[in-house]
Formats: structure tokens, sequence, C-alpha cells
């Protein structure tokens, strides 16, 4: 096998660090931007048909975001460094063979969701607090985007399996398009737009996955027509255990980050719920900038993952632990900035849900203690990636062991104190502050070394996006 062009080594390996880290960067983030914008809309206009519809969002939120991380971030970038590496080696029909597998994955873990929140989601809402028209509007929404629970895990799949072969702009078009169809769709189902019946949170849902569905339609005739580098194998195709194991064992390791972040978020929804929907919903409102921000610090952790990976590779360990904390300060800077602005001027984001007096009284309040914290979400965002890039995972989903721990015990000693919703708040900040300094700190830690088969993966996919 030919090595690889030397001027997109020394573009990963002796460029300025960071002026390669943002030009790997940009393009994840224009489309996390568009992702960004569907959960800005989707939340305005569920605000739209009432305080109760909103707080029913809080409540199913963590839920939808599980499966769209797990299904995404996780498990899609398992298929993403399979079929990465596997090309990176010159074997084309392996890599077709773990298309087909990564196919495979993806409707038997959607047909595990749907079954799960169709069958026992009444049971998980009503534990998080939902109760009478909270929880009625929460189950409408559940049943049916849990309904189509296939197509959120088959289109994030796709996704990863074009990511694999060095193809971003099309995983990226297909987010734009996404968020394009959702708001169009979800907000004319949803609020009955012209002649539309409103069809309330069911409709919200629906308009996702039709979304869903034609993002999955135009990727699948990419793949099957022969424009993509690799077709997922079909004829004469065997079921290896050895495929499956190598998605998985990168796939369900990273899966316990967005698990353990959602059960974060569920505990502190229970917690929240007992003090009315207004506090529910306030949280709802401070979560959906939490994601925002998070999906700003995943776009400049991505762009790190490749740069650390053949730097490790190249034996380069000191430029592989620059990167990361280049990529940490980065994130820093940029999530501070945004969330420190939103805590001085909580309003417009606010109004961009709810007219509701008291929704709107608590919002404040929760953003003007909390959103200086989400610096600390930022970090830890860059910290995972960069530990992703070096091939050891293992510290950061530890920290997030830490902060759903230190959520659990704060919160068992408040309710135990009848501590008001304020302590609760301080309780939310102190948490991100642990998840934070944790991360840095397995970063810091954790001894990296070459991994020279991960990197020549991510060196040829890296240079086949630069194609």
């Amino acid at each position: 096998m030919p090595p690889p062009p030397r001027p997109a080594a020394n573009a990963l390996l002796d460029g300025p660090i960071l002026r390669t880290l943002l030009s790997l960067a940009w393009p994840n983030a224009l489309a996390f931007l568009a992702g960004t914008l569907v959960a800005v809309a989707e939340t305005s206009y569920i605000g739209r048909l009432g305080i109760e519809a909103l707080a029913a969002m809080a409540l199913v939120f963590p839920c939808v975001m599980l499966t769209m991380s797990m299904s995404g971030a996780a498990m899609g970038g398992g298929v993403a460094s399979a079929i990465a590496r596997a090309l990176g080696a010159g074997d084309r029909d392996r890599a077709e063979n773990l298309a087909t597998h990564a196919l495979l994955i993806a409707v038997f873990f959607g047909l595990v969701f749907m079954l799960g929140m169709l069958t026992g989601g009444r049971h998980l809402l009503e534990l998080l607090g939902g109760r009478g028209d909270v929880l009625a509007q929460a189950l409408a929404y559940s049943q049916v985007y849990f309904g189509g629970a296939v197509l959120t895990w088959l289109v994030n799949t796709q996704a990863g399996i074009l990511r694999g072969t060095g193809n971003m702009k099309l995983p990226s078009l297909m987010v734009a398009n996404s968020a394009i169809c959702q708001i169009i769709l979800g907000g004319t189902l949803g609020l009955g737009l012209g002649p539309v019946p409103q069809f309330g949170m069911p409709g919200v849902a629906t308009g996702s996955l039709i979304a869903y569905a034609i993002n999955i339609a135009i990727m699948s005739w990419y793949l099957f027509s022969g424009r993509s580098r690799i077709i997922p194998r079909l004829r004469g195709f065997r079921m290896q255990w050895a495929l499956f194991a190598d998605i998985l064992k990168v796939g369900v390791v990273s899966c316990f980050s967005p698990l353990q972040n959602t059960l974060t978020n569920l505990t502190l929804t229970h917690m929240l719920a007992m003090f009315g929907t207004a506090t529910l919903a306030a949280y709802g409102i401070g979560a959906r900038l939490e994601y925002v921000l998070a999906t700003i610090a995943f776009s400049v952790g991505i762009g790190s993952v490749p740069m650390i990976g053949v730097a490790i590779g190249a034996g380069r360990i000191a430029r592989a632990r620059w990167v990361a904390w280049t990529t940490g300060l980065v994130a820093v800077i940029v999530v501070g900035a945004l969330a420190g602005a939103v805590a001085a001027f909580p309003d417009p984001w606010v109004n961009l849900f709810t007219d509701d007096a008291g929704a709107r009284t608590a919002s404040r309040q929760f953003l003007q203690m909390v959103a200086p914290f989400y610096t600390f979400i930022g970090l830890a965002s860059a910290m995972y990636f960069s530990s992703q890039g070096a091939g050891n995972v293992i510290g950061p989903v530890l920290a997030q062991t830490a902060r759903l721990l230190f959520i659990l015990l704060g919160g068992w000693y408040l309710t135990a104190q009848a501590a008001t919703a304020t302590s609760f708040f301080t309780l939310t900040a102190g948490s991100m502050i642990v998840l934070g300094v944790l991360s840095c700190a397995a970063v810091a830690l954790t001894r990296w070394g070459p991994r020279t088969a991960d990197a020549k993966g991510q060196l040829a996919l890296a240079q086949s996006a630069d194609k």
C-alpha cells in the first residue's frame, strides 16, 4: 500500500494547530447550526401550544436526545471509524460488508427504542413527574416519535457510513435539509397552518419523522447507485460477528457518554418537576440552550479527532496534547462568550419559547444562575473528542459518571432538606464544574501512545474529506 500523500499528512502533523483545527471544524459547525435551528424552532412553536406542551417537551426531550446522540455521535462514530479503517487498509470488500452490518445494527437498536418507549414510556414519564395534561401531551409526542425510531437510527447510521468514506458534504447537506423540513412540517402540522388542521404534539413529531424519511431516501439512492466509494453489500451477504464487533467496540463504549448525560438530565427533570410546571418549563428552556452550546463545542471537538489521531500514530504525543488543550481553549472562549451573553440578557432567549409570566420569571432565574457554567460543558465536550482521537475515552466517560453521582447525592440531600428550586439550580451549575474539571484531569493524567491502525483510518478519512 503506497504511503499517504505528504501534503495532507503535513497539514495535520505540521500545520498551525489553531488554523488547521478551525479549517476542520467549520463544515461541522454549519451542519450543527442547522440542527440547532430545529431545536430552537421546535421549542418555539411548541411554546405557542401552551405552557403544558412546553413542559411536556421538557419531559420527553432527554429521551429524544438520547436516541439522537446514541445513533449519531456514538454508534454513528463507531460506524464511521470502522469503515474508515477498512478503507485506509485498502479493504473495500470489508468496508462494504461493514456498511451492511451497520444498517442491521441501526434496525435492531431502532426496534429496541421503539418497543421500549411504546411499552414503558408512560411509566418512565410518570417517574419523571409527568401528570395530567402535561403527561398526556408528552405521551402523544413520544408515541409518534418513537414509533418511528428505526428511521432515526437509519438516517444517522447512513450519515456515519458516508462520513466513513470521507464524504462530509452530503451528511452535512442532509442535516440542513432535515432542519428545513422539520421546521416547515413540524410547525405546519403542530400549529395547523393554512388549510392543515392543528395536530399539536403528534404533528410536531410527525414532521420530524417525515424529514428523516426524506433524507433516508436520498442517502439510500446515493449509496446504492454507485456514487459513493462503497455500496452496502446485499448480494451474497452473510452476517459476520467479527464485523459487528468492529463497529460495536467503538460505538458501545461511546454510548455510555450520552447515556449518562441523559440520566443526568432525567434526574434533574424529576427533581425540578416537584416545583411546578413553570420551573419545569424553565429547565426545558435551559436544556435547549445547553444543547445549542454543546453542538458548538461538538463542532470544534470533532475537528480535533483526525489531528490528534494522526499525531498519536506518528508518535508526536506533545503535539497531540497541544491540539487537545487548544481545542479546549477554543470551546471555552466561544461557549463561554455565548453563555455569558444569555446569562446577562436572558429575555431574548426566553421570549423565543414562552409568553407565560411564571415560566419567564423562572427561566430568567435559571439562566442567570446556571448559564455561565455551560462553559464547563463545552470544555468537557472538547476533552471527550480529544480523548476519542487518542483512542481512550474512559476518563471522560468516568467524568460523566462523577457528574451523575454528584447530582444524585446532592439532589437526595437537598430533597431531605426541603430545599428551594434555586438550590437545585446551584446543584446543576456545580455538576457542570465537576464534569469540566474532571474531564480536563482525565486528559492530563491519561497516558497517550501510538494507535497506528486508528491513525491510518482517521488519516484516510481526513485526506478523503480534503479532496
